[in-house]
């Protein structure tokens, strides 16, 4: 559950108690601030940490559920703080969402972690390396904590950024998956956006002193940095969202203009087919009336029209033939003959 405990005084390492229990004891021994570091606890195993720093009950039931949206609570002299954590994990293309808890006292600070990410070591080593800084007291935490989440924001700009372009190259390219990455990636976008903007309403807040917490204004100065980095990530990732949703249309445009082309294309080869059907179809009512005429003189009745007329032969070669030609005038004018 604790990860890492430790007292610092005038900004400097002084001890590393065993228990929470102790850690209260030396804190009011030492005069100093203590920081207590939780990955993931349980309820009854927060409970112990809450009963020692008398943290609000309701600061407990929200220290134990993730899911929490990022926002500044006061209980008490107690300041409760959460902040959303952000990975990009490239293979999948999705953002790995965690969340860390602050529990800020006069002179403690607890914080909550739930996910793999970031790495609070690297804030604690940080602010070892300048006790100036972490003598400032619990704020100086605070800001070192949203400095480094921050950080992580610009880690998931910069990926979104490259899988963004490869999208734009994928539309006009013709991939036919590119508008399920695009609509996934767009989800993992509006999910990011959500983590960004509510915090720079929160270090406003701090900044303007609405907290309740106390804060050297040698610190408004740190906080300011975070807050400009973080604005501008806003307006990045708001015109990456704008971006995603430009190519969407984008692309739902060329697809219409493919599915245009094919139709035309089905169009003029089932125009072609009909023209060949009434070429064939031309042929067949010209060559079925000689047909039809042999095939009656054909049949060597003896009782038939002029059967042993003279003239009977060449009268049914002109028939056919006149039956022919004029069938075949016919079909000529009405265009079923023609070439073109």
């Amino acid at each position: 559950m604790i990860v890492n405990n430790s007292i610092y005084v005038d900004g400097k390492w002084a001890a590393s108690p065993e228990t929470v229990e102790e850690t209260t004891e030396l804190q009011r021994t030492l005069h100093g601030m203590a920081w207590l570091g939780l990955y993931e606890p349980s309820e009854p195993e927060f409970e112990r940490v809450a009963r020692e720093f008398h943290i609000h009950e309701l600061a407990v039931e929200d220290a134990v559920q993730a899911h929490q949206r990022p926002k500044i609570e006061r209980y008490g002299s107690l300041v409760f703080v959460v902040l959303r954590t952000a990975h990009y994990v490239d293979p999948s293309e999705i953002i790995d969402f965690g969340e860390i808890h602050l529990f800020i006292g006069a002179d403690f600070v607890i914080t909550v972690r739930h996910g793999a990410w970031p790495d609070l070591q690297q804030v604690r080593q940080r602010l070892e390396s300048t006790p100036e800084l972490l003598a400032l007291g619990p704020a100086a935490v605070l800001y070192g904590v949203m400095d480094q989440v921050a950080d992580e924001y610009r880690s998931v700009v910069n990926d979104l950024e490259h899988d963004i372009d490869e999208i734009e190259i994928e539309v006009f390219g013709g991939e036919p998956d590119v508008s399920k990455r695009t609509y996934s990636l767009a989800r993992e976008v509006i999910g990011f956006q959500r983590a960004v903007d509510p915090l720079i309403g929160m270090l406003s807040a701090i900044r303007a002193d609405r907290t309740g917490m106390t804060i050297d204004p040698n610190l408004n100065e740190y906080f300011r940095d975070v807050q400009d980095h973080v604005v501008q990530m806003q307006e990045q990732v708001q015109a990456y969202r704008d971006i995603l949703q430009n190519v969407l249309s984008v692309n739902l445009a060329i697809v219409g203009l493919q599915q245009n082309e094919d139709i035309q294309r089905l169009s003029e080869i089932a125009i072609k087919q009909n023209d060949e059907v009434k070429k064939i179809s031309a042929w067949a009512a010209i060559l079925f009336a000689p047909t039809l005429v042999g095939t009656i003189y054909g049949m060597n009745f003896d009782s038939m029209p002029e059967l042993h007329w003279g003239f009977g032969y060449p009268l049914a070669l002109v028939m056919m033939l006149s039956v022919s030609i004029v069938l075949w005038f016919v079909f000529r004018r009405k265009g079923w003959l023609s070439s073109e």
